[in-house]
């Protein structure tokens, strides 16, 4: 179990937020390969050893499950490309619009495959994990994380709640993947006796881009974290799945079934929430590698929204836009290629995000960006 103990000043700490994204979590994965070359060119230990806080939103949150478990991200990249098939697969008997469209069973198997009967308390997980999840029954996004200073670790004594750390890892990160519509919702048991708390997929909180949930996790004193900032204190590397402006026209939208509107609409807010967070990161943080918001307001490079920075921040992602590919990368592929990448539920564009993925990787991350010293 991970002895948490709050910051005295003495060291950075460092914290991996990864985005959800489906089987867009290749491209994550991609990211992951590099910084960790990097780190272990430079005599700088693994992931592990580098970050003292791994945290995701649903495929984020197994990559950072299996990362916090031990596994490299090479061991991962393996896993995603035979999880996807089995996963994202339609069973012919199922009723579209009545029942989801993937069978949940299936990933819950997979699931267990790399994590196995670990729970939160488990001291096979290495460093501080913090897992996001959306709570249908309550209405409230769940951070759910191993700190044994956390507010709900421990079992209540009245027994008005399971305490976090009897939680299993493998219900909780299927929780974080319960995307609405695709897999049915994960039922956890949060008071004996009583009915289970209703999970979807974090994506559906303001927090599928985890970053600005786990900067608050960690330096709100009720968390129990208790982390300093500043340059020389807190450093944030935040990897997303590939990002695109979602355009629809008038007519199309409109002679979309009903459930296809709410899918993409809902699909929609998520970006704007991804925007959102990473224009308040990046007005927050000193930018080590800062991503383009929109053409108004640029990269923010030149405007500090306090005195001074909070923490270095790193954004990595791909542009899944034909534009973006040949100016960024000098990769050109087709409408239907696109098509596929963008896909976050379809396994036959894997391949192509994580090369498209490895390409974005070499330009982006540098050894620099992982530096002790502001």
């Amino acid at each position: 179990m991970i002895q948490m103990e709050p910051q005295t000043n003495l060291r950075k700490r460092n914290i991996l937020a990864l985005d959800g994204g489906g089987v867009r979590g290749i491209i994550t994965l991609a990211f992951l390969e590099r910084i960790e070359e990097l780190l272990a060119k430079a005599g700088m230990g693994n992931l592990n050893q580098h970050f003292d806080l791994v945290g995701g939103t649903s495929t984020g949150s197994i990559i950072a499950s299996g990362l916090s478990l031990g596994l490299s991200p090479k061991d991962l990249t393996r896993f995603y490309m035979r999880l996807g098939p089995k996963v994202f697969r339609k069973p012919r008997w199922r009723i579209r619009g009545v029942q989801s469209v993937f069978d949940a069973r299936m990933l819950k198997a997979q699931l267990e495959e790399i994590i196995g009967d670990a729970t939160l308390d488990s001291d096979r997980i290495h460093n501080s994990l913090a897992i996001i999840a959306k709570r249908m029954d309550t209405g409230s996004p769940w951070i759910v994380h191993n700190n044994p200073n956390g507010a709900f670790w421990e079992d209540a004594a009245d027994g008005s709640y399971i305490g976090n750390r009897n939680y299993r890892l493998a219900e909780i990160v299927r929780a974080s993947t319960a995307a609405p519509y695709y897999f049915s919702p994960e039922l956890i048991e949060i008071v004996k006796g009583e009915d289970p708390g209703l999970f979807v997929d974090g994506g559906v909180s303001p927090h599928n881009m985890p970053g600005l949930a786990l900067l608050l996790l960690v330096t709100a004193p009720k968390y129990g974290y208790g982390w300093s900032t500043g340059l020389d204190q807190l450093d944030i590397v935040s990897i997303g799945t590939g990002t695109f402006r979602q355009r629809m026209s008038k007519g199309g939208f409109l002679r979309e079934p009903a459930a296809s509107m709410a899918i993409k609409a809902v699909s929609s807010v998520i970006a704007d929430c991804e925007i959102h967070n990473l224009s308040v990161m990046q007005s927050l943080g000193a930018c080590k590698y800062a991503w383009n918001l929109n053409s108004e307001i640029g990269d923010l490079s030149d405007f500090q929204l306090g005195s001074t920075p909070l923490f270095g921040f790193s954004r990595y992602n791909v542009g899944l836009e034909h534009r973006w590919l040949k100016a960024e990368l000098d990769v050109t592929i087709s409408d239907k290629e696109l098509a596929l990448v963008r896909d976050f539920t379809n396994p036959d564009g894997m391949q192509l995000a994580y090369d498209i993925g490895k390409v974005c990787a070499q330009k982006q991350v540098s050894l620099q960006h992982f530096q002790t010293s502001p």
